[in-house]
């Protein structure tokens, strides 16, 4: 018969609330980044291109040999040094023509690599089929970037930096408007509200309206430019209340979870581990204990888990679970019992 582990915890309620800048936390409605995506070929391969089961590739070539005054049929086309890829980027808002954008290349084909390659000229075009953009240049394939495309284990997605140049503008006119709107990263009515005092305290008037938990109207002050006046709403420090929420990764085991939260008082069971979470004030752990940290005390028989400080939260279960040996399986399995239980109110993502 399997030992039960049981974890006794003590609750304490708090609340937190963080003073951040606006622009942290909202965005400006009508400015934003736009997708960009297009169609082309890698030329220059060392015969690690698509092969021959790859016909659009062969079509490509086909076409574009044919363009340039060469007719040749695709069935003719027996190289393996070119692979077709789809190309995506980001266009900035307020691009100008002749700025300079990256781009990220992946093969669609069965191309074991596109390292070395460089990108024929690659119209890119927007969600209207409006051509914004031309890529062109060599791909580069190296360690894992920030951007997340290309590693040398995963040679057939890469980057061309600058490659991108923009060719159509996105019109915003800022400067003519009289009123703007911002919306809330997250919907929350009252980070709503406290936005709209924050900017409404600072200019001394009704200026902002909250129209909803997560879109705040703003009429421009007459003594100012919309510019002026929408750089100096950003830079305004306003009450946040942070979304609680907790990330896990399943592959590694490893728990984001923020500080303050807790876990409301809960008995469940499982496999041979069982969790009791009381409500209490009177924190007395037994003569004997082995300190942990300064937070955790495990007990005389290993299977018991005091909080020093009154207060059971995510961070502490976790670092019990994990100093008892419980796999991230089960991690993930508990919390997530528990959030069905109502027992944390955090949002759980598992990634």
């Amino acid at each position: 018969m399997k030992t039960l582990k049981i974890f006794f915890f003590l609750l304490l309620a708090s609340q937190m609330l963080n003073a951040t800048k606006i622009t942290d936390v909202a965005n400006i409605v009508g400015v934003r980044d736009n997708h960009l995506i297009g169609y082309s070929l890698v030329v220059g391969l060392k015969k690690t291109g698509d092969g021959t089961t790859s016909l659009f590739t062969l079509q490509s070539i086909a076409n574009m040999l044919k363009a340039m005054n060469i007719d040749m049929a695709a069935t003719d086309i027996k190289s393996k040094n070119v692979a077709a890829v789809i190309v995506t980027a980001k266009l900035n808002p307020f691009a100008k023509q002749g700025d300079k954008f990256d781009l990220t290349v992946s093969s669609i084909g069965d191309a074991k690599s596109i390292e070395g390659g460089t990108l024929l000229m690659t119209p890119l075009k927007g969600v209207d089929g409006k051509i914004y953009g031309l890529g062109q240049g060599p791909v580069s394939i190296g360690g894992k970037n920030s951007r997340g495309a290309g590693s040398a284990s995963h040679p057939t997605a890469g980057l061309i930096y600058g490659g991108g140049l923009v060719e159509r503008e996105i019109n915003i006119d800022l400067y003519h408007q009289e009123y703007a709107t911002l919306s809330l990263r997250e919907s929350n009515m009252k980070n709503s509200v406290s936005l709209q005092k924050s900017i409404n305290k600072f200019y001394n008037t009704q200026v902002a309206v909250a129209m909803d938990p997560r879109t705040v109207k703003l009429k421009k002050p007459d003594n100012k430019s919309m510019i002026e006046f929408l750089a100096e709403v950003q830079d305004i420090d306003m009450l946040y209340t942070p979304k609680k929420k907790i990330i896990i990764n399943e592959r590694t085991g490893t728990v984001i979870a923020g500080v303050g939260i807790e876990i409301k008082p809960i008995v469940m069971t499982h496999g041979d581990i069982t969790i009791k979470i009381n409500e209490q004030t009177n924190i007395t752990a037994p003569e004997g204990s082995m300190n942990v940290d300064s937070d955790l005390v495990i007990g005389l028989n290993e299977n018991e888990i005091y909080t020093k400080k009154g207060t059971t939260t995510v961070a502490n279960l976790v670092r019990s679970l994990q100093k008892l040996g419980a796999t991230p399986k089960d991690i993930i399995s508990i919390l997530e019992t528990m959030k069905s239980a109502g027992s944390i109110s955090a949002e759980l993502e598992v990634i």
